[in-house]
Order: C-alpha cells, then structure tokens, then sequence
C-alpha cells in the first residue's frame, strides 16, 4: 500500500471510530468537555516523558501521557468532590493548569526538538503517510494505521467485556453500587481508554480534532437513538463519513485536513440538528404546530359541547361569534372549522355549529382529561 490519499482516509476513518466509541460514553454521562481536558493535558505527560527520555519516538511518551489523562480525571474528581467547584470548572482548573505546565516545558526545553505547541493542538494527518513502518524491508504502511487499528482493538475488547457495566454506570451508578460493581473501578478504567485513545490520535490529527471526533458524532447519533448499542453504530458510522468526507472537501477546497474533518463534523451535526426524524429542530416545530392546533381544535369542540343546552346555542355557535370570541385569526379559525367537519365531529348548518356524537364524545374526553390538572 502506497496510495498516500487512501492512507489517509484510511487513517481517519480509524481515528475516527476509535475516538467515537469512548466518546458516546462520555457524552452519555454529560462528561464531554472531559475529553477536550484530557487532550490539552496530556501534553504534560508528553513533556515530562521527553525530559527523562530526551527521545520523541520513546514508548515512554505514551505511557507518560496516558498517566497525565488519569491524573487529569482523579484531580477533577477530588476538586469535585469537595462541592466548593462544579464539575465544568474543575475541568477548566484543572486542565488548563496541566496544559500550560506542558507549554512552558515544552517552549522552555524543547524549543529546538519537533514537539511544537502548534503541531500539537492542530495536528497534521498528510504527514502520517511519511511515517512508515518497514519489516525486513517490506513497507507495510504508515505507523500511525497499525497504531490506531491497535486501539481501536483495544476499545472494542474494553466495551465488549464490560458492556453491561457500563451501560450501568452510565445511566444508573447508584444502582451499579448497590448491587456490587464499583463505579469508580468502571470510571477510571474508561478514563484510561480515553487517554489511551487520545493520546494515539495526537501525533495524527491533533487535540482538537481529537475533541472534535470525541464529541460531535455521538452527539449527532443521540438525535436519532436513544439504544446505547445503536448510538455506538450509528456514531462509528458517522466518524467514517467524517473522515473520508472531510478529507475530499480538503482536497477539493485545497485546505487544512483537520479543519476539514472538524467542519464536516460540525455541518453532519447541523444537518442532524436540523431534520432529525424525532429529535430535529424542524420536526420540533411541525410537532408543536400540531400541538397547537389539535388543542384549538379541542377547545372550539368543548366550547360547543359546554353551551350545546343553552338558550343561546344559536348565538354561541354561530361562526361569526366564535371567530369574535376565540380571538383566533380568522383564517385559522375557518381552517380548525373545516378540519372538525372533516373529522366528523361538527357539521355546519347555515353558519351555526353542531356537535356530532362523534364530536360530544371527544368533548367529553377532553373535559375530563382537563379537569384533573386544573383541579390540581
């Protein structure tokens, strides 16, 4: 394989999924600003690892980073538990202190070693195909590939053994704890992966790409499912179009790669955000416009229904009147009129209304769903 543009897409797409799987996790228990926190702070680790090492391809630097990631969660944790600080600012505290710890290591000890903080935050996915990996001569692609295939195995093998402890912890973790798991064993050990997998996607697109993948896909795939093991598909799918997506508006456009993909990321959502069958802003209002007018409906029906044995049955049903009394515009009003005599619930007899039996008996069901609520 020597195609430096399918390498690339290959690259992301594996990132991509990789970063999704513990994301929709993350989003799930409303920790998504955790994985923005443990990329920035991660570069601590890195840091720290290249002092002792005075190395960048040191495996140490993994280990180092991965370390910084847990440190990050339990530090957030502690701050937290003190309830003196919300949990979104001990994540500001506590990674914005890190990282910049990282920052002056890095511009103070390493100012003349390829570690630079631009590199770090952006990432740089077009080189990953410069990096190759070469056994006895044959290559066998970009390192970065065999890397991450390696932790997306590893995020596969973490939920598929424990699935249902996570899937406990997530949405109920006092019942996790009262029938014996330890939440915070689960928690931390997903933190781990979170860093494992952070720190793996760094070298090749960077910790706002990172964030980016971590984040918006499985946001975008809870606006169409609400079944943890689809939302888990439906947001690897979507970090795969991410990827592949991302890099041909890039290379059409003739821009950042990364940029790419974090705006194409942004424009799925958009688009989800926006048409999503259950959950979409657009479907959101059309469903509040029914609301609205399946209630006006009602109401016309028991107003009918409530002067129906009164004297002034002509004068209360008459068109005109009700139009004058509703206060509705005209035009909706004459359009809810013509949806009930559609519906067979009032027939119109030379401008004055009458209830159908059809139309008393939804009267008298909407009376008594109405009267317990405003008895209340």
């Amino acid at each position: 394989m020597n195609n430096p543009a399918l390498e690339i897409q290959i690259l992301a797409a594996l990132v991509a999924v990789t970063c999704t799987l513990s994301g929709v996790f993350l989003v799930l228990r409303k920790m998504a600003m955790m994985s923005d926190a443990i990329s920035h702070s991660i570069l601590l680790g890195i840091a720290v690892a290249f002092l002792y090492t005075n190395s960048i391809h040191s495996p140490l630097l993994i280990l180092g980073a991965a370390a910084t990631g847990l440190v990050t969660v339990f530090l957030v944790e502690l701050l937290k538990q003190t309830n003196l600080v919300a949990e979104d600012a001990a994540i500001g505290l506590i990674f914005t202190a890190l990282f910049s710890i990282g920052v002056i290591i890095i511009s103070r000890y390493a100012a003349n070693v390829h570690l630079d903080i631009d590199a770090v935050l952006l990432g740089e996915i077009a080189f990953a195909p410069f990096r190759r990996l070469t056994v006895f001569g044959y290559d066998l692609g970009p390192k970065s590939i065999y890397i991450m295939a390696g932790i997306l195995l590893l995020n596969l093998l973490f939920i598929s053994l424990f699935f249902k402890e996570l899937k406990l912890i997530t949405f109920d973790p006092k019942l996790a704890a009262a029938l014996g798991f330890t939440p915070a064993l689960i928690h931390y050990s997903l933190m781990g992966v979170v860093s494992i997998t952070a720190v793996g996607a760094f070298d090749a697109v960077g910790s706002i790409l990172v964030v980016a993948l971590m984040v918006v896909p499985p946001l975008t795939a809870y606006l169409l499912t609400e079944e943890l093991e689809n939302m888990l598909l439906i947001s690897g799918g979507f970090g795969v179009a991410i990827g592949i997506l991302g890099y041909q508006m890039a290379r059409i456009l003739d821009v950042s790669i990364a940029g790419s993909m974090a705006s194409m990321a942004g424009l799925l959502f958009l688009l989800t955000f926006l048409l999503a069958p259950k959950k979409g802003l657009i479907s959101i209002i059309i469903r509040r416009k029914q609301q609205q007018f399946s209630f006006a409906c009602l109401t016309l029906l028991i107003h009918l229904f409530n002067h129906e044995d009164s004297i002034e049955i002509n004068e209360e049903s008459n068109e005109e009147h009700i139009i004058d009394f509703m206060r509705w515009p005209p035009p909706n009003t004459l359009k809810i009129i013509n949806q009930l005599i559609e519906m067979g619930l009032i027939t119109n007899d030379k401008h004055i209304l009458r209830l159908t039996d059809q139309g008393r008996y939804e009267a008298r069901i909407g009376l008594n769903t109405i009267k317990p609520s405003t008895e209340n």
